[in-house]
């Protein structure tokens, strides 16, 4: 068997490495492209449900899909907030954005439109930046820029993956949302 050669040794290494001839900023965008086309097909999936299924009590994080779905968008704006203006403080992360699925589908929309517009006019500088903030139990952290917008990313196929699964206890099939084929149908 051959052995697949590593570009990057360590997390350290990071910053140097390509991915595939792909920069940081490229590779982010393409992120916030998927997140976007993601959203659409859970919130199209998800308007199939009657109020009582969507709302259902469900194990897992927030309790139940509705609470998931604001929890995804709260994290978004809050790390859009410190990305755009330093806001340091992190709100209650069970918090009830939108108590409507039409209104939470709708600022979904505006927020991945937001995500989007900013990772297209990011300049280099950018991945020179740090991020101090305040977590949700008052620790302050200061993190980088490629590890903060990793983050953003990360936080959002999370909670995503565990919609999928409460969507898979109901009558309705969730949608594909594996990136490559999403981005190579």
């Amino acid at each position: 068997m051959e052995k697949v050669p590593h570009h990057c040794s360590s997390l350290t290494d990071f910053d140097g490495c390509k991915l595939g001839c792909m920069d940081l900023t490229t590779h982010f965008q393409m992120l916030a492209r998927y997140n976007c086309i993601a959203s659409e097909r859970l919130f199209a999936t998800c308007a199939q449900l009657d109020d009582a299924e969507y709302r259902k009590h469900r194990a897992g994080s927030f309790g139940s899909i509705h609470g998931l779905l604001n929890h995804i968008l709260l994290g978004d704006r809050r790390w859009m907030a410190l990305f755009e203006n330093g806001d340091r403080v992190t709100p209650p992360l069970n918090q009830i954005l939108y108590d409507d699925f039409s209104g939470l589908r709708s600022a979904r929309a505006r927020e991945d439109a937001r995500i989007e517009s900013f990772f297209a006019g990011l300049d280099a500088a950018f991945w020179d930046r740090s991020f101090a903030y305040t977590n949700n139990q008052g620790r302050d952290y200061v993190e980088t820029a490629h590890v903060a917008c990793s983050h953003l990313f990360n936080h959002q196929t999370h909670h995503r993956g565990q919609v999928h699964v409460m969507l898979s206890q109901t009558s309705t099939a969730p949608p594909s949302l594996d990136l490559h084929r999403i981005l190579n149908p």
